[in-house]
């Protein structure tokens, strides 16, 4: 495999990077849009998924942009399927570009996942294999976004709840491995963590442990549902639904206390309560922030 040739990025294209102060944000939603512009909160970013604004104007770009004039915006992809047998679609990855060149976000992530086939295209974010295959071609993938968009991305760790046998090394050994390979940075979402780990049975304090968490570039704190699976055993589904719970709080205050304040978006996608709510859990977060000092980012995000 050729190492990554992120240094060789056109230096035109290069003036994103991972930005966002390390402060509390929240995931900005339609129903918020006049009370964020009446009230201007002390926040310290908002972050919007990509997919929804691929278009080019309406009532979202009206908004979005009177937002982007007050405060940093991070764009979050759901579409760009990295661990998909085929490479991104380039229409996409066009549609994408357009969009950071208008908005010019301080910080563009997406997921370890898949969610195409063919021309299938599934409305969810599904596990890949940890392999040899498999790594060499997300790795594949995301140097083409990364040179495409002439950024680093933050690659998020996914909440999964099956496994393949065919793995061949663990999940933080892979991104770690990624990460290595790309230069990109790790948006460690700490409820997937603790998801995945607590559905297979894992330790989450270990998995954290194992993971490259000097490349953290942002952290996602979000809601579960508790269910049970067939066997009767505890089954976590990341919904994005319901306040932090406390446990995640813990692992969140845990992974701070190591690496220092790292920006922080507390997501809620399902059941939106009103802004007040969700600015309450962010300056939760806020608080835990200013009690740590800016830890060292990932030095190949710092600049280009």
């Amino acid at each position: 495999m050729q190492p990554s040739r992120i240094a060789d990025l056109p230096r035109s294209r290069s003036a994103l990077r991972v930005g966002l102060p390390a402060k509390a944000g929240i995931g900005l939603k339609p129903q918020h849009f006049q009370e964020v512009l009446a009230t201007r909160p002390e926040l310290g970013f908002f972050e919007v998924h990509a997919e929804n604004y691929m278009v080019d104007g309406g009532p979202l770009h009206h908004w979005l942009g009177r937002i982007r004039e007050h405060y940093p915006l991070s764009l979050h992809g759901v579409g760009l399927s990295l661990g998909a047998e085929v490479p991104p679609d380039e229409a996409h990855l066009d549609r994408l570009a357009r969009l950071i060149d208008r908005y010019q976000p301080a910080s563009f992530s997406e997921h370890l996942a898949w969610s195409t086939h063919g021309d299938v295209f599934l409305n969810d974010l599904l596990p890949v294999a940890y392999d040899s295959e498999t790594f060499a071609r997300v790795c594949r993938h995301i140097d083409r976004v990364q040179e495409r968009l002439g950024l680093c991305m933050l690659l998020e760790n996914p909440s999964t709840y099956v496994e393949f046998e065919r793995s061949t090394m663990d999940e933080a050994t892979f991104l770690a491995e990624v990460v290595q390979r790309t230069g990109c940075g790790l948006l460690l979402d700490v409820t997937n963590a603790h998801v995945s780990c607590t559905n297979h049975g894992r330790d989450v304090r270990a998995y954290l442990d194992a993971l490259p968490l000097e490349a953290v570039g942002e952290i996602h704190l979000a809601g579960y549902a508790e269910d049970t699976d067939a066997a009767g055993d505890p089954l976590l589904i990341d919904h994005h639904g319901s306040a932090v719970a406390e446990i995640v709080w813990g692992l969140y205050e845990n992974v701070i206390d190591r690496i220092g304040a790292r920006p922080t978006l507390l997501e809620r996608d399902n059941d939106v309560p009103s802004f007040g709510t969700l600015k309450a859990e962010a300056l939760q977060a806020q608080a835990l922030l200013a009690a740590r000092g800016p830890g060292c980012l990932h030095p190949v995000r710092s600049h280009l």
